[in-house]
């Protein structure tokens, strides 16, 4: 373990441990038949004494313990003066898990045991301080030490400020220790919310510690105790509360919404889109958030028009996972059938509270969010024609380059940059200078990936400032080549940035955007809302809040093997995911939430030439037991195949491309 090589034991050593197994499974029969009966005697203790002592990790002898001591506890409280009885008993308890420390300091049992001595109340906090002490000098990174620590210092009421001075001390004297740093995390989070140490903010206690931690990051730039609490203080310098991101309908667009299931939108910078209903006069609202919420309900968010009321509304999440926690939430909105002039409809979220992030964050400001709709009546119709029955093509002669395309993301309107967040916006930059100024005279890859996060970081804190894309792919593709252990975490950050750098810049989000024609003499209406993300060695998808728009989508010839992200793509009816590294067809789960899609293209992919991880289940395959499965006419192949069984099943597509891949053959 820790990479120390394992020794052989000797003819002898294999000898002393058979006997001592030998001894400690003879006190176990003998505590299980005192425990099982109710045995209390000092016979009884003495013996449990010798199994803890022996083997700490024991849990069922330290749980015979407490019925025991407490047994004898409740035979002195009947009694007058029964303190020092109660503190011998107490004590010897103590000692008890002393010498099971010895044996293994990182005994959990053991120290939780310890922690139900104390919390009887009978024993000296000063002395578990003073042997705390001792064995901080003999291990300062047992975390098990400084979680008791911090048990003992909440029974004795220390001051947090106190504390963090002695952590200030314990990394002085060795920086590499990564449970003090820890411990300082926790007492800095509670100094933040009481506001002690005289500072006027929540920065001024960040500054202080990025200075505090600098000194061990130049002085072992390879030693990673530091590096990552550096990482956890810029986890606080960028919180924020959660606040709306975009939306689709964007801010200010016009809807024209057709007789015959079809609509179309216009921004002011904006080609027309065009889009069919998933059911009659009905339009998909989604709104995405700058991080994962819940909360998000007709009682947080309302819509009202003119014409119509939503009293009805519901909101889903539109995530696969089940924790309720979503950066995107969508909501059908229905109109009525007869023709209406236009009208205005305003979105007001978060008027009242309800809404909050995963580590309990509520949403910041209120936003609103206004378009205007038109509903025609069944003699005004829309240009709008999908050839349902002509087959597809991805082919590069089939797509036209946009003559306009919007030249914004489609989000609300920036945020105003408040004064606390330049002050922190001044301290990233500070520590972008700093970390420059280290990798200067060391090739540290660490150093090199703390750069790329703060320099990425700026665009988090404030929506308008100039983040060096170019400089943060340069050092994720020398941090491929230094570490190829983790090159799969690199490529994926990578990958985070170039979508990042590609809808930062109108020009750039232009050159992927096109329009989709099946010939150059077909009679329909074009794609306008087109974009080509093919053969940018993409491993992981992100930006979406920049896509919610697009209809059509090209992601062949990357690395992608797993597609969450676009979910959110609520107007998504044709996908291209050909040529990549898609193992199986659960990876693609999320797709089950695209109700618009009609055409997928997962040709050439690794789809069934891997099997498919299912030690999660009872069973080799969940259908077995976990999901209702409908009366089939070939039962048997469902069951093998039953990943293809569940994405498929609830989708509607009329165009499915696997050609290429294992499952194709069977």
């Amino acid at each position: 373990m820790h990479g120390r090589p394992r020794r052989a034991p000797t003819d002898e050593e294999e000898l002393s441990s058979s006997r001592k197994a030998a001894e400690i499974r003879l006190l176990q029969l003998q505590l299980l038949d005192f425990h099982h009966n109710k045995i209390y005697t000092t016979e009884a203790m003495e013996i449990s004494a010798k199994l803890l002592e022996s083997n700490p990790e024991h849990y069922t002898g330290w749980n015979f313990r407490k019925l025991a001591v407490q047994s004898l506890l409740d035979q002195h409280s009947g009694s007058g003066d029964h303190s020092e009885a109660i503190r011998s008993i107490l004590g010897e308890e103590l000692k008890l898990v002393e010498n099971a420390l010895r044996t293994n300091v990182k005994s959990y049992s053991a120290w939780y045991h310890r922690r139900w001595i104390l919390s009887k109340g009978y024993s000296s906090m000063d002395r578990e301080l003073h042997l705390l002490d001792k064995f901080c000098k003999l291990d300062p990174r047992n975390f098990h030490m400084w979680n008791y620590r911090r048990f003992i210092t909440a029974l004795k009421n220390i001051p947090d400020d106190e504390e963090f001075n002695y952590t200030t001390h314990v990394i002085e004297d060795n920086f590499s220790n990564y449970s003090a740093w820890h411990n300082r995390s926790v007492l800095l989070l509670k100094l933040m919310e009481k506001n002690i140490k005289g500072h006027a903010s929540e920065e001024g206690l960040l500054k202080d510690e990025y200075d505090f931690v600098r000194n061990a990051l130049f002085t072992d730039p390879d030693d990673q105790s530091g590096w990552f609490y550096h990482l956890w203080l810029l986890g606080r310098t960028l919180k924020r509360e959660p606040s709306l991101l975009s939306s689709w309908p964007p801010q200010g667009s016009d809807l024209h919404l057709g007789h015959d299931a079809t609509a179309r939108v216009r921004e002011s910078d904006l080609e027309v889109v065009h889009f069919r209903f998933r059911t009659t006069r009905a339009i998909p609202l989604v709104l995405y958030f700058t991080e994962a919420v819940n909360g998000v309900s007709s009682s947080t968010v309302s819509v009202k028009c003119k014409y119509h009321a939503f009293d009805d509304l519901s909101f889903r999440s539109l995530s696969a996972d089940a924790s309720g926690f979503s950066p995107a939430w969508m909501a059908d909105l229905k109109f009525p059938d007869k023709a209406i002039e236009p009208f205005s409809v305003e979105i007001a979220i978060a008027e009242l509270p309800g809404i909050a992030s995963s580590t309990g964050m509520p949403f910041g400001e209120p936003r609103h969010v206004s378009f205007s709709v038109t509903v025609s009546s069944r003699d005004d119709r829309v240009l709008y024609a999908e050839e349902a029955d002509e087959k597809i093509s991805w082919r590069d002669e089939n797509f036209f380059a946009a003559e306009k395309i919007s030249t914004s993301d489609l989000r609300n309107k920036k945020r105003p940059t408040e004064d606390h967040i330049k002050r922190k916006m001044e301290i990233i930059s500070g520590e972008i200078d700093h970390c420059r100024e280290l990798l200067l005279s060391t090739d540290c890859k660490i150093g090199k990936l703390t750069l790329a996060r703060l320099l990425a970081s700026q665009s988090i804190l404030d929506d308008g400032a100039e983040v060096k894309y170019e400089e943060i792919l340069r050092l994720y593709h020398d941090l491929k080549k230094m570490d190829p252990a983790h090159i799969s975490y690199y490529e994926d950050q990578y990958s985070l940035v170039l979508l990042q750098q590609v809808v930062s810049d109108p020009g750039s989000l232009g050159r992927h955007c096109s329009r989709y024609l099946e010939s150059p003499s077909s009679s329909s209406n074009p794609y306008s809302s087109s974009l080509r993300l093919n053969g940018m060695s993409l491993s992981r998808i992100g930006s979406v809040e920049n896509f919610l728009w697009v209809q059509m989508l090209d992601l062949s010839r990357n690395k992608l093997h797993a597609v969450e992200g676009l979910e959110a793509l609520q107007l998504l009816s044709r996908l291209n995911l050909s040529r990549n590294k898609f193992g199986s067809f659960a990876a693609l789960e999320p797709l089950k939430l695209l109700s618009s899609l009609s055409v997928l293209d997962l040709s050439h992919n690794g789809i069934g030439s891997r099997p498919v991880d299912t030690r999660r289940y009872l069973s080799p395959s969940p259908l077995n037991h976990a999901v209702e499965m409908e009366r089939t006419s070939d039962e048997a192949a469902a069951a093998v195949h039953w990943d293809a069984y569940l994405l498929f099943k609830d989708m509607s597509l009329v165009q499915l491309d696997v050609a290429g891949n294992r499952t194709a053959e069977e």
